[in-house]
This record gives C-alpha cells, structure tokens and sequence, in this order.
C-alpha cells in the first residue's frame, strides 16, 4: 500500500441518493458517474443493486461506460445480494463488492437478532461468497462507532482473513468525536494482527456536523480510504463532504502525509451538476464550493485580498475551478474567446454539438444581461439535456395587476404537437402551473419549489428547483433563466420530461419498498 495516497470513494450515487426526495434515474446517475470520473474519483459506489431493478440498471449501465474509476456495488452479507452485486459489476473493468453486517450490540440484538458468533461466521461467508466473484472485497462492520473493541477487531481479523482488502470502519449514526474516531482507528490497527493487509476507512455521518472532523481525525490515525459524497448528500443530516475532504488535505499538507489524485478543478462543476439533479441548492456559506467561499464583503477583508490575497485566502478560487476574473465574456463575444474561458474553467464540451449548444446558449443569455459571470458558464454548462424531451416550452404570457388574480397564457409542444392553456392563480408561478398541469394532466403533487440567484446583480439568472411526485416516485426539475417565472417554467417543465418517462409513476401501481 503507498501511504502517501489517501483514497477517494464517493458514494453520492449510493448513501447520496438515500436524501428524502435526491432519487436520480439512470441518465442522471450516469452523468454523475462520468463526471466524477472526471474528477479522477477512485472509486464510485454506483448503487445498491438488490433494492430495485432501477439500482441494478444504474449500477449495470454505469460498469459499462466507466473504465477510469473502480465501480462499487453495496450489499448486505446475504447470498442473494452479493450474487445480484456480482452480476450487476459484470462489465466493470475494475468491479468491487462492499458488503456489510452490524457489529454494534443495540444492531446485533434489535435489529439483525443474531449472536455476536452469528454475525462474526455471516460476515466471513459473505467475503468468501464475494471473492468467488472479484478479489477487490471491501467490509464494513455496520455502526462500528458503537460497537465494542474487541468483538470489532474479532470480525475484522477474520474479515482481512477470508480476503477482505479494505476494512471499512462506519460512524453510522455520527455519533463519535474526532478524537474519540481517530483514537477507534489507531486501537483497531494496532490490535488487529493481520491489518497490515489491509487498507482502512472511513464512512462518517454528519448528524452532529462533524462527519469531516471525524474522516479527517482517522487519516491522521491511518486510514487511507475516505468515504464521501458530492455536496455531503446523504441520509439524515449527510456525510462528509468529498470537495472538504480534498481541499483540508491539499490545503494543510503541513499536517497530512498524505494527498489525494483528486483533479480539484473539476469540483465546482461536479458539485453544481449534482445540486442541479437532485434539486438540492448549496448553502451560499458552504465551505469550498457555496457562492460566498471566495467572496469578501468586509472593507478589511477586502483591502488585504487587494494587498496581498494570502491574507484571507487559505486557496485560490481557481484550484476548485473558478476563475478569479469573473468579468469577461459578454454578447460580443466570439467564440474562440468563449472556447478559451471553457478551458480556463476545465469545461469540456464532448464534442462540436454539444460546444455549439453551449455556445447558443451563452448568446441568448448574454443578450439578456450585461454581465456573463463564471458560475453563469458552470450553470450552463451543467444544465445539459439528458434524454429527448416530450415536452418543450414555446410561449408564455403572464399579466399580473393590483388586486386582481394572476393570469397566465402557456404553450407546449407535447410529442411535436403545440397545445395551449390559460388559468390564473394565487401568484405569477401558481398561474403559469395551474395552465401547465391542465395541459399535462399529470396529477402529479409540487413538494418542493427554490429559487436561487445563481449572480449578483438584478439581471441575474434564477435557478429554480423543483420536486414532484406521484405514486411513491419522485422527480427532480431544474430551470434557470433571467426570468423567474420562465426559469420555472422550464424546471416544472424538466421535471415533468423525467415523470413522462417512467412508466411506473404513470400507472396507478404502488411501487414497493
């Protein structure tokens, strides 16, 4: 093992997608995964494959097209699992099953109800199972944080035996301290006989905020494997966040001996990709990647960036992948000057179409506001269409006036076929969607509706979010323009593509869990 190499494996696909409302279908998962490949991610848990036929496609799709990165498929220490794991990996150039079983007396006794012997002799013939399939075998002990040190050790001893290559110690419940985490993963390398053959990790849960603390601690305590997520998505309060991991370890090589093969460039974009599918805005004051992580307000602040921009900046804003002269492009903008800020942003059109679109698209915002920023580049950039939509925008007409209802006129093409509807509602959105459901007729419920400036500036560019759902499924919209109410428009309108595709929300069949 080189120990100067910490291990990246992001699970946004996995433990990411768990966030209430963050499903992602096939062609959103695949646009993640090329883009964490991208961002040279070393690993990528593409998905659970035994909980739904859709996971298995993602995971199965994903093996396809990724040959950069290891792909992962998760499963409980159950036959049928591990074999339905194997068989999704099965075009994998680099497959990995991870499988687990909890170690934790409250998880042993209330929910798996099996003897610490039990769980140690499952664990074992699980490895064995999935070693028939590939040789690179990760384990988790579930809840390891609270499980007891020397019953822990026990299992992982006979895990590294029965041909585990990597040992993964989860803080399931973000229950731990950094000191007390760090200290777990000194005590179990140190106890356990046979752990230099092993590599170790660390899958942390961010339900006291500490998730990084806690991966960062176990590094410094040797572990060489951090197991994170795009934006820290994740169940319950989510984990710890792969562009913090990185950035903590890049910027403070002074304290790790260790780094990353991350291509830190590509995280901005990556992380706005995965905000714009799962409908999950970033927080303006998230460290490395929120809008305000390089921004400075403060007349002192300011004064010493201009003297000197080490004095408030720990990192450039260029090593995440944005550009510090944010002013440049505008409507007279040409495209061999559009060409070179893609490249000086690491954006890379996969070919002369998807350059042309993006150019086309860079025109007709330009020509709406003055000013072009970087991150209205990166949103551009990220709001590319994934599949062929049934449903496309054409017009809109929205009157509002003192003391009276809100009237909307909207027109679709559905299938090529231009249909119109008027309706009015409580405000100028609620207007715009009462005419558009009436054409649709989705029966479809709003859960969630955002919006967001993506700039500065009364020309900026909205970003509206929005969540629906029908039937147990639910669907992701995204939409950005100058105009609010078109921007959502567009994000119903997206949203509304993804449900028209699934057939399983457009019958009246429950999906089961």
């Amino acid at each position: 093992m080189n120990d100067k190499n910490l291990i990246i494996f992001d699970t946004t696909l996995r433990d990411g997608e768990q966030s209430p409302g963050a499903s992602m279908d096939v062609n959103e998962k695949m646009k993640i995964a090329i883009a964490l490949e991208e961002l040279n991610v070393d690993i990528i848990e593409a998905g659970f494959p035994i909980a739904s036929a859709g996971d298995f496609k993602s995971v199965q799709e994903i093996s396809k097209i990724i040959t950069g990165s290891s792909i992962c498929a998760l499963a409980r220490a159950l036959d049928k699992d591990i074999s339905t794991a194997a068989e999704s990996l099965r075009d994998a150039k680099f497959p990995r099953i991870h499988t687990f079983i909890a170690t934790s007396p409250i998880h042993m006794e209330k929910k798996l109800k099996m003897t610490p012997g039990k769980v140690l002799s499952t664990a074992v013939a699980a490895i064995e199972l999935a070693k028939t399939f590939t040789d690179d075998i990760e384990f988790s002990p579930e809840d390891a944080g609270r499980s007891e040190l020397k019953f822990l050790c026990e299992v992982i001893e006979a895990a590294i035996n029965a041909g585990a290559k990597t040992i993964n110690i989860p803080d399931t419940v973000g229950y731990n301290l950094p000191h007390q985490f760090g200290e777990l993963i000194k005590n179990i390398i140190s106890n356990v006989s046979n752990s230099d053959k092993a590599i170790f990790s660390v899958h942390c849960h961010n339900d006291l905020g500490l998730a990084v603390g806690n991966s960062l601690s176990a590094v410094l305590n040797g572990a060489r494997q951090v197991e994170c997520t795009i934006n820290g998505l994740g169940e319950r309060a989510g984990n710890a966040a792969l562009e913090e991991i990185v950035m903590t370890v890049r910027t403070r090589q002074d304290v790790f001996k260790c780094d990353t093969s991350i291509n830190s460039k590509k995280i901005l974009k990556c992380s706005r990709l995965v905000s714009s599918i799962t409908g999950f805005p970033v927080q303006p004051n998230k460290a490395i990647v929120g809008k305000n992580a390089f921004a400075h307000e403060s007349g002192i602040h300011q004064d010493g960036i201009i003297k000197s921009r080490e004095t408030y900046e720990i990192m450039r804003a260029e090593d995440i992948g944005l550009a510090s002269n944010s002013l440049v492009l505008g409507k007279h903008s040409g495209r061999n000057a559009f060409k070179q800020k893609l490249i000086d942003l690491n954006i890379m059109p996969k070919d002369d179409i998807a350059f042309d679109d993006l150019f086309y698209r860079f025109k007709d915002l330009a020509d709406k506001k003055h000013e072009i920023f970087d991150e209205d580049l990166i949103n551009l950039s990220s709001n590319v269409k994934v599949s062929v939509n049934l449903i496309n925008f054409n017009y809109m007409n929205i009157v509002t006036e003192t003391n009276k209802k809100p009237h909307a006129h909207v027109k679709l093409s559905i299938n090529g076929i231009l249909e119109e509807a008027k309706a009015t509602g409580d405000g100028a959105v609620d207007a715009a969607y009462n005419a558009i459901e009436s054409i649709v007729k989705s029966g479809c419920k709003l859960t969630l509706y955002s919006v967001n400036n993506i700039t500065s500036g009364t020309d900026a560019q909205g970003e509206v979010t929005v969540r629906i759902t029908k039937n147990n499924s639910v669907f992701n919209g995204h939409g950005a323009d100058t105009d609010i109410v078109k921007a959502s428009i567009l994000a119903l309108v997206n949203a509304l593509n993804k449900f028209k595709e699934n057939p399983e929300a457009n019958s009246s069949k429950k999906r089961g869990i």
